[in-house]
C-alpha cells in the first residue's frame, strides 16, 4: 500500500536534447538532476521504482527521431526524460500486483528513479537466483524477442541451415543458440574478429563471419551455405538482405527483427532482389515482440534451465553509471558494444 510519510529525493536523469536526424551523437543527450517523491499519493495506482539496470536497444533511435508518419512506438520529447526496458527495485505501490521490494522488469525512465504510471505494463521478477540484469537481455525483451522471431515466426525444424546478421547482438546471440539446440546449421555475421570469436567459442555457431572483410557478400553466403539459406534472421537489412534473397532457398523464411544498418541514414538503402520471394515462394514477415509477451511464461520455463545448466550462455557489455548511458546507446550504431549493452544504474 501506499504510505502517507513523504521523503523527497534529488536524482539523475538523462534528457533527449532536440530530434535527431543522421548518426546520433552523445551531445544529443545531456544529463540533468531532477527531484521525486519516494511515495505515490493516497488512492493512486502508481509504482515508485529505484532503476538497477537500463537497457540500450536499437529500437530506442527510431525514437531519438521526430516521426512523420504513424509508428508502433511514440518518439521521445525532447527535453524531456528518454525511456527503455530496464529492470527496477520497487519503493512503493498503490498497484495490487506489486509491492515495496519487489523486483520487476519493463518500460522505466532513463533515470535514478521512476514514477511508473502504467504498472500494468510491468513484469514481477520470479526468478531472482539469475543475474538481475538478464532482466534487460536474455530473460526479457530481447530474450522474447529471439524467442518469438525464430520458434513463432521462422517454424524451424531440426537440420534447417539457419543465417543470422548482427548474430552477437543482445538478439542474434540468442537466436544462434536457440537453432543450435534445436539441431540447426548456424552461421553468423558480425563486425570484428573479437566478435566472431565469440560466435564461434563462446555461443557455438558452427561458422561465423566478419562482414567488414567481406566485399562481396553474395560470395561470402554462397561460401557458407553452399546448399542455401532456410531462414535468415533479420538484424541488418539493406546489402545484406539483397545478398540473402539470392541466397534463400525454396520455402525459406526471414523473420524482420530489425535493420541496424538504415537507422541513421537519410534515404534507405533500396533492396533490388524482391522477386526472389516470388520465385523461391519465402516468407518473409516482420514482427514487433509486444505481440508475444503473452508466451512469456512458456518463454522462462524454457529458458530458465538452459541457462542453469549452461546450455545457454549469454554475454553482457556493462557500462558503469546513469552517466555512461548515452555513450553506451550511442556506441550501439558503431558496433562499440560486444553482446548485451547494460548500463548499471544501482546495485540493488
Amino acid at each position: 500500500m501506499a504510505s502517507h510519510g513523504v521523503e523527497e529525493m534529488t536524482m539523475k536523469q538523462v534528457i533527449l536534447r532536440d530530434y535527431v536526424s543522421g548518426f546520433p551523437k552523445e551531445s544529443d543527450m545531456y544529463i540533468t538532476t531532477a527531484s521525486i517523491k519516494l511515495t505515490v499519493p493516497q488512492g493512486s495506482n502508481r509504482v515508485i521504482v529505484k532503476n538497477l539496470y537500463l537497457s540500450c536497444d536499437p529500437y530506442m533511435r527510431h525514437r531519438m527521431a521526430k516521426q512523420l508518419t504513424a509508428s508502433y512506438i511514440d518518439s521521445f520529447k525532447p527535453g524531456s526524460v528518454i525511456s527503455g526496458c530496464g529492470v527496477a527495485k520497487v519503493l512503493d505501490s498503490g498497484h495490487p500486483n506489486f509491492k515495496k521490494g519487489d523486483i520487476v522488469w519493463g518500460m522505466t525512465g532513463w533515470e535514478e528513479y521512476s514514477l511508473i504510471t502504467a504498472p500494468e505494463t510491468l513484469f514481477k521478477v520470479q526468478h531472482t537466483d539469475v543475474p538481475l540484469s538478464y532482466y534487460t537481455g536474455i530473460l526479457g525483451m530481447p530474450g522474447m524477442t529471439a524467442y518469438a522471431g525464430f520458434h513463432e515466426v521462422c517454424s524451424p525444424k531440426k537440420g534447417d541451415y539457419v543465417f543470422i546478421s548482427a548474430a552477437s547482438g543482445a538478439v542474434g546471440q540468442l537466436v544462434g543458440q536457440f537453432a543450435k539446440l534445436l539441431g540447426c546449421y548456424v552461421v553468423g555475421s558480425a563486425g570484428s574478429k573479437e566478435k566472431v570469436n565469440l560466435l564461434k567459442n563462446k555461443f557455438g555457431f558452427n561458422e561465423a563471419f566478419n562482414y567488414k572483410e567481406e566485399p562481396d557478400l553474395d560470395a561470402t553466403l554462397k561460401r557458407y551455405f553452399p546448399d542455401g539459406i532456410d531462414i535468415y534472421f533479420e538484424n541488418v537489412g539493406g546489402k545484406m538482405l539483397d545478398a540473402v534473397l539470392l541466397n534463400i532457398r525454396n520455402h525459406g523464411r526471414i523473420a524482420v527483427c530489425g535493420m541496424i544498418s538504415q537507422y541513421n541514414l537519410e534515404e534507405p538503402d533500396g533492396v533490388h532482389n524482391l522477386m526472389d520471394l516470388v520465385k523461391k515462394r519465402v516468407r518473409m514477415e516482420g514482427f514487433l515482440v509486444a505481440d508475444y509477451y503473452h508466451l512469456y511464461p512458456k518463454f522462462i520455463e524454457m529458458v530458465l534451465p538452459y541457462i542453469k545448466e549452461g546450455q545457454i550462455v549469454y554475454v553482457e557489455d556493462m557500462a558503469e553509471g546513469l552517466e555512461s548511458g548515452p555513450a553506451a546507446l550511442i556506441g550501439l550504431f558503431s558496433g562499440r558494444n560486444v553482446g548485451k549493452q547494460v548500463v548499471v544504474v544501482a546495485h540493488e
